[in-house]
């Protein structure tokens, strides 16, 4: 799913590209984008373009006489910037949003058909799509504790629940939790003073790193959209790395599955060495599944 980095980085290529411009028309090939009735779609046709701003992991469309689109793109939706009136694809096309300079193409990879839009009347209409997460750049780290202290739950889970921070998910928590060398089952009750100023001043960093990675891989291409939008980076240190070395001390990197989702995480950085267990194969293994690094390599060696 397009986590804050990458919306940003949309949100910079959408403000240059149709920032004050008309919106001419939105073409559908998939009905069920849309999920709201009042006000309709072609409210939205030939009204410009206020702004655009950025709700949790969702991009907003601020128009003429107070409307707004509310786009979230999911796991699998994909923007594209292409020429004026450009078809859409039968396969994975949803929407096509036409402006006088060019056509922003929305597509989704897959059979399921997760994406959504919403067109809404007024800023308070609005505010019932905020998911209520913080902005992570704008708190301090006294703040930033007494919202993650503010749920007794696993490190890995606050920062990804949307109603505490915003824009975070699966990718970018394992990289802010390995940069602050803490284990993403660890109880946000349990987090010292000092280990919670150091999650928020990894969760600021990264995000900004990344942002600005993927900015500069967006300034590359002619439209500024990027190029391409996926959890799995070569330069992540631990998130899609699972077997792989840990870049700062070349521990095997460690996944735990759970429910539909994963977890990534070096047991020599955040866990003292321990492997934590895992919910399917832990279970399936029992004596056998290793507790320590030490104990992983031993059953490597066998």
């Amino acid at each position: 799913m397009p986590e804050l980095p990458d919306i940003e980085v949309y949100l910079s290529a959408l403000r240059r590209l149709v920032a004050a411009t008309l919106l001419e028309n939105v073409r559908l090939a998939s009905p069920f984008l849309v999920r709201s009735v009042e006000p309709a779609l072609a409210e939205a046709s030939n009204r410009r373009i206020l702004g655009l701003e950025r709700l949790g992991k969702r991009i907003v469309f601020e128009l003429e006489r107070d409307l707004f689109l509310v786009l979230h793109l999911m796991i699998a939706g994909r923007l594209r910037w292409l020429e004026a009136g450009a078809k859409i694809p039968r396969r994975s096309g949803l929407a096509a949003f036409d402006f006088e300079s060019g056509t922003l193409l929305l597509t989704e990879a897959g059979s399921k058909k997760r994406a959504s839009l919403y067109v809404v009347q007024g800023r308070r209409a609005l505010a019932s799509h905020d998911p209520g997460g913080v902005e992570l750049a704008k708190i301090d780290s006294r703040a930033f504790r007494e919202v993650l202290t503010s749920h007794n739950h696993t490190l890995k889970r606050a920062l990804t629940d949307p109603r505490l921070f915003s824009g975070i998910g699966n990718a970018y928590s394992d990289e802010i939790l390995h940069r602050a060398r803490l284990s993403p089952f660890k109880r946000t009750a349990g987090l010292s003073v000092l280990e919670s100023a150091a999650l928020h001043r990894a969760a600021v960093t990264v995000l900004s790193e990344w942002t600005g990675r993927l900015s500069v891989e967006a300034e590359r291409t002619t439209t500024g959209f990027p190029p391409k939008v996926t959890a799995l980076r070569p330069e992540m240190a631990v998130h899609g790395k699972y077997g792989e070395a840990c870049p700062v001390c070349t521990a095997p990197v460690q996944r735990i599955l759970y429910a539909s989702s994963e977890a990534n995480y070096c047991a020599g950085c955040q866990t003292g060495g321990k492997i934590l267990a895992d919910r399917v194969l832990s279970k399936l293994l029992k004596d056998d599944w290793p507790k320590t690094l030490e104990e992983l390599e031993e059953h490597r060696g066998l």
